[in-house]
């Protein structure tokens, strides 16, 4: 199956498809305005040291200074960045060194952001600097081996650290590292050639370090155009289209350096058409943001996201198969887990994901449907685990949150009904009104009685007679007015006594 990685830069915007067999199945999208400076290496300057609290402020050059607590520090190294003194990690379960031993007003250190500005506070520091990769993260200053907890294959977690261990030793015996959950199942090659990336990105920032001015960046996250060669470019990737001439070559550049066998691989898309139109993306993403999926055979999913979880129910739709009913279900569901796996990639869903299939009464084909549901999420890089079909009939499945989804990223609650998804009825809107307007007539002395709502409520008040606010007027002996607004929130509105 062929696979490319469209690039396409915004004034203020770009935005990554990984398209494989001719259609996108993730988006990757960073915005100028959304962009934190978690992972940010600086050289800061220590503006006040505080021993009874334990920290320091660092002047890194943003609006406000920024924290350095003593259980986020090491033995400082220089701040040029050089890796040949000998670092000891100040553990927190031990007794931490008073702050005004490693730290003195006006030095400068090499600090990394742990945690972004909030509200008054300025951004949390580390010295404890780590630089991640796809499937490592390098400890310059702790020469630790490990891997992540989140990888729940306890045998798993042993073959890792082996490997990793061994190309440690081999290739950075100064240096820590650390496999990531995304390293599970990743074969020893692969892990080395990132632990190279790694090294030369280090070098990289250990040079920029020591020319680095004091309260300076030092090394951001990369770019989402340079990124995707760290974390998407693997051998089955054919090639990379970039559809802005600047960007390519700071890219070809990065490639050089960073991934040399991976620059003869990117290009420059110079077509008529915008590159999201290319195998159809663009129509792809605004489909990922409604509910309803349309299947080729005539069914449909619809995919709800709530703050718990994600379902996924699957209809027949118009399908009715040729033979007999459990043929059209198996069918159908055979071609909604092929689907689902796509969707939850392009729409980046993640966390708890409850599927319900069209019910099946052969076991055989509700085993092939989870067989067909497993095989499709292969290709997916994020972590899925998925369980047996339950009593009910519902499969229950989680993927791991690697990023916000496409629906977060692109949208927002409706204003309307502020994410419900439906709001009051005209008719039921009508009963309130007559409602408060009764009770309004019970609370104020009043000669009459103003109801100001939408366009078209006033309309129904006005011209059904089953509203029963003509009765009203009589009951109240007062004369009701209507204004309609066209400025007023459809569920909207005001009883004013006059």
């Amino acid at each position: 199956m062929s696979t490319e990685i469209l690039v396409n830069i915004g004034q203020q915007e770009t935005r990554v498809a990984l398209v494989e067999g001719g259609a996108a199945q993730e988006v990757y999208i960073q915005r100028a305005s959304r962009h934190g400076l978690v992972g940010n290496i600086y050289k800061g300057t220590v503006q006040r040291v505080l021993p009874g609290m334990q920290a320091a402020f660092i002047e890194i050059g943003l609006e406000r200074t920024a924290f350095l607590h003593v259980a986020d520090m090491m033995a400082v190294p220089a701040a040029n960045g050089s890796s040949g003194e000998v670092e000891t990690r100040v553990e927190s379960h031990r007794q931490l060194p008073p702050i005004q031993t490693l730290l003195q007003e006006g030095q400068d250190v090499l600090v990394q952001v742990l945690k972004d500005p909030l509200g008054t506070k300025g951004a949390r520091l580390t010295t404890l600097l780590s630089v991640p990769s796809r499937y490592l993260v390098l400890l310059p200053y702790e020469p630790h081996v490990g891997a992540s907890a989140r990888i729940e294959d306890d045998a798993e977690r042993v073959r890792l650290k082996q490997v990793v261990a061994k190309v440690a030793s081999e290739l950075a015996p100064r240096f820590g590292v650390i496999a990531r959950t995304a390293a599970e199942g990743v074969d020893e090659e692969r892990l080395a050639a990132d632990l190279r990336f790694l090294l030369r990105l280090w070098t990289a920032i250990s040079e920029q370090a020591r020319l680095a001015g004091p309260r300076s960046l030092v090394h951001g996250d990369l770019p989402l155009s340079m990124r995707i060669l760290r974390d998407l470019l693997g051998t089955d990737v054919e090639r990379v289209r970039i559809d802005n001439a600047d960007e390519f070559k700071r890219v070809q550049q990065f490639a050089r350096v960073f991934v040399p066998n991976a620059a003869a691989r990117i290009e420059l898309y110079e077509g008529a058409a915008p590159i999201f139109d290319l195998y159809g993306v663009e129509d792809d993403v605004d489909r990922a943001l409604g509910r309803k999926v349309d299947l080729k055979s005539g069914g449909h999913l619809v995919i709800d996201q709530t703050e718990a979880m994600t379902t996924v129910d699957v209809n027949t739709g118009a399908f009715t198969g040729h033979r007999n009913l459990e043929e059209t279900i198996l069918k159908t569901n055979l071609e909604a887990a092929q689907a689902i796996a796509r969707q939850l990639r392009l729409r980046n869903l993640g966390g708890i994901i409850v599927l319900d299939f069209i019910d099946m009464r052969n076991p055989d084909h509700r085993v092939q449907v989870l067989r067909a549901l497993e095989k499709e999420l292969k290709r997916d890089s994020a972590r899925t685990h998925v369980y047996d079909f339950s009593p009910l009939g519902l499969v229950e499945m989680t993927r791991k949150r690697v990023r916000e989804s496409l629906g977060h990223i692109l949208c927002m609650p409706c204003p309307t009904c502020e994410g419900r998804g439906s709001i009051k009825t005209v008719e039921t809107l009508c009963h309130d009104i007559v409602r408060e307007v009764s009770r309004a007539a019970r609370q104020f002395e009043a000669r009459h009685f103003l109801v100001l709502a939408a366009p078209s409520v006033v309309q129904r008040l006005t011209e059904d007679a089953s509203m029963g606010l003509a009765e009203l007027e009589a009951a109240l002996n007062r004369p009701i007015r209507l204004q309609a607004e066209a400025a007023y929130h459809p569920e909207s509105f005001d009883v004013v006594p006059l």
